[in-house]
């Protein structure tokens, strides 16, 4: 048996996690299977297939072999694309400066 952890963010700062118990060579279809929180947000009507699925932030197919402790990811659909996202919070807020931290000296 093996142990994964399913995880899905429906919105920023919004994230369900289910661990989950599968036997040795288990893929990801199998754990989306056996998993509640799966079924319920992939029953809506984007549902099914249409969901893309990820270990560890790395896209991945329904058939492949979960490994001992992997991250399994539902993961939505963008609903706008991030280039565009950036100009539209450029136009918004403008140039913020970084403040960074001051650093010790080396050899400090």
């Amino acid at each position: 048996m093996i142990s994964v952890t399913l995880v899905h963010a429906a919105a920023p700062h919004q994230i369900e996690t289910e661990t989950l118990r599968l036997p040795a060579g288990a893929t990801a279809r199998d754990a989306c299977t056996a998993s509640a929180l799966a079924r319920r947000h992939m029953s809506g009507p984007a549902g099914g297939d249409a969901c893309c699925l990820g270990i560890w932030g790395r896209l991945c197919g329904p058939d492949t072999v979960l490994r001992e402790g992997d991250r399994l990811e539902l993961l939505r659909a963008l609903l706008i694309d991030p280039m565009e996202a950036r100009r539209q919070r450029l136009r918004r807020d403008g140039l913020r400066k970084v403040r960074r931290s001051a650093r010790p000296a080396r050899g400090a």
